[in-house]
Order: C-alpha cells, then sequence, then structure tokens
C-alpha cells in the first residue's frame, strides 16, 4: 500500500463521549501507513439536528469543514462518525450539484467554498486502500476464538447514492476486516437495522425496544461481543446496556466493541493506545478467551 495523507474531521463526539474510537482510530491508521492530517480550527458539523432546522445552515457548518480542508491540499476528507460523514457528503453533494444551493451557503460562510473534496469513512479507506489481505499481514495477536457480530446501523451506508459504499442492505467490509484481524464473524441478520440513534432522550422506550431487540439476537447467535463502527450505536448498546436490560427483563453482558480497538488489538497495540477501559460492558472476557484459545492451540 503506498502511503496516503488524508484531511482528518475527528468530530465532536470524539473529542468526549467517544474518545475511544478517536483513539485508536488514529492508532490503527498510523500502524498501517494512513496519514491524519486533522483540519485546523475544524467544527461542529452540524451531526443529527442541524439539517431538521435548516438545510442551508447545515450545510453551511459542514461546507465551513470541508472549506478548511481543501485548504490542506489533500483530496479527500476522513472521518470515523457515520453522522458526520453523512452530513459531510450531503453538503458537498448538494453544492456540487445545484450552484443556487452553493451560492446560498457560501454567503454564509467566511471564505466561500469552491473547490469541493471528497469524503469517505476511515472504514471504506482501511477496507479499500489498505485491504483485508495487507491487515492480515501485520496482524500480531490474532482474534482467535472471538465470536463476534458486526453492526453497521442504519446510515453507515445508506442512502447508497450518496454513500456509494459497500451494501446498503448487506455490507461486509467490516466482516472482512474482522476476519482478517482472526476473528469468528457470525451472520447478523440485523447488522443495519436502527439502535434507535438519538432517541435516547425523547423516546427511551424506542431505544430500549429496538437496542434490546440487536442485543438479544447477538446473543442468541453465540456472539461474544459486538463489533460496531458509530458513536450513538456504541453508547445506546453499551452505555445503555443495562436500562435494556432492566426493561427488558434481560441480563446481557456484551462488550460492544469499536472495530478500530479491536485491530489496534489484533496488531499489538498497546491497550492505552485503544481506550478498552472507557467501555462500559467490561471486555476483559472477551479478550482473554482470544488469549486462552491461543494457549490451547
Amino acid at each position: 500500500m503506498t502511503k496516503h495523507t488524508y484531511s482528518y474531521y475527528p468530530g465532536c463526539s470524539g473529542q468526549g463521549t467517544s474518545m475511544e474510537y478517536e483513539r485508536s482510530t488514529r492508532a490503527v491508521c498510523e500502524a498501517v501507513g494512513i496519514n491524519l492530517d486533522e483540519i485546523p480550527d475544524w467544527s461542529c458539523c452540524g451531526s443529527t439536528p442541524a439539517h431538521t432546522v435548516d438545510h442551508t445552515l447545515s450545510a453551511a457548518l459542514s461546507g465551513r469543514n470541508l472549506g478548511l480542508a481543501a485548504k490542506q491540499g489533500h483530496d479527500c476528507v476522513l472521518t470515523p462518525c457515520p453522522s458526520c460523514l453523512t452530513n459531510l457528503k450531503t453538503a458537498g453533494k448538494h453544492m456540487a450539484e445545484s450552484e443556487t444551493f452553493k451560492e446560498k451557503v457560501n454567503r454564509l460562510l467566511d471564505e466561500p467554498l469552491e473547490t469541493i473534496p471528497d469524503t469517505k469513512s476511515v472504514l471504506q479507506v482501511l477496507f479499500e486502500d489498505l485491504g483485508p489481505d495487507a491487515l492480515a499481514k501485520k496482524v500480531a495477536r490474532p482474534l482467535k476464538g472471538l465470536k463476534v457480530v458486526t453492526y453497521y446501523g442504519c446510515i453507515l451506508t445508506r442512502p447508497p447514492g450518496l454513500m456509494d459504499f459497500d451494501s446498503e442492505e448487506n455490507p461486509i467490509s467490516m466482516d472482512k476486516l474482522m476476519q482478517a484481524a482472526g476473528a469468528e464473524v457470525l451472520q447478523f441478520p440485523l447488522k443495519t437495522e436502527c439502535c434507535g440513534a438519538s432517541h435516547g432522550v425523547a423516546r427511551r422506550d424506542l431505544v430500549m425496544r429496538l437496542s434490546g431487540k440487536l442485543l438479544d439476537m447477538a446473543d442468541s447467535l453465540g456472539a461474544d461481543a459486538v463489533v460496531t463502527a458509530c458513536p450513538l450505536c456504541q453508547m445506546n448498546l453499551d452505555l445503555r446496556q443495562g436500562q435494556v436490560n432492566s426493561a427488558n427483563n434481560a441480563s446481557y453482558r456484551l462488550p460492544i466493541f469499536y472495530y478500530t480497538q479491536l485491530l489496534g488489538w489484533a496488531l499489538g497495540l498497546p491497550d492505552a493506545s485503544l481506550g478498552l477501559d472507557k467501555l462500559c460492558v467490561d471486555p476483559r472476557p472477551a479478550l482473554q478467551s482470544i488469549s486462552a484459545n491461543k494457549e490451547v492451540a
């Protein structure tokens, strides 16, 4: 793989509620030769709520960051967060397709956005530019014996015309990377179902039901862990797992890893660089089962 430098948009959650995702993303990318050049003075892209209030303002929030990225001279922006990815891609697409809309957005920016860089998820670059075969050659601690289900959530590959990556119904990118790292990936029919998203406050009942359905399916399949690429999905399944148990009279104890955490562990990276201690459901039993399998082998 030829080293390539990308503009990097961490996103707001990476500085707080999903700092373990941000930390492990940087560590894995550095380990495999993907250079991340953080966008200077980046700001919130509007995340989930902005577009429900004003499409033009929402695009301007993302457009500002795209403009800063364009100044860096790279041809692509990477972000780990599906929500940020959706906003950046949507703003770029609508501005590219409508000169009128672009002019409205540019009137809100300090500097007009002329060159619109492409935007991809870190997952897409790891899968397409690095690839499972190249990753497998770098594995130092195979995830042998670890049974996982991969959970993509409902927006990482949707809508297909916008995201332009993997299958919108049966994505396999995370599956292939986990297999390359040595894990056993179970067939998970709910891999693109919604977890309840941002309704944790307004409609907690929805999150309890939808996240409970996901955890129940993963548990019934015999998974040792769930692997995801979305901060909001991870929060609903991990942080709220106790609430889900109470609401559904269940007793799930499934660790919810970011895929970068498990990739980093397989690459032999230090635990401190992966933020495993930030997970609410203790990941140690799952990781210890890998070590036990290795000793038996």
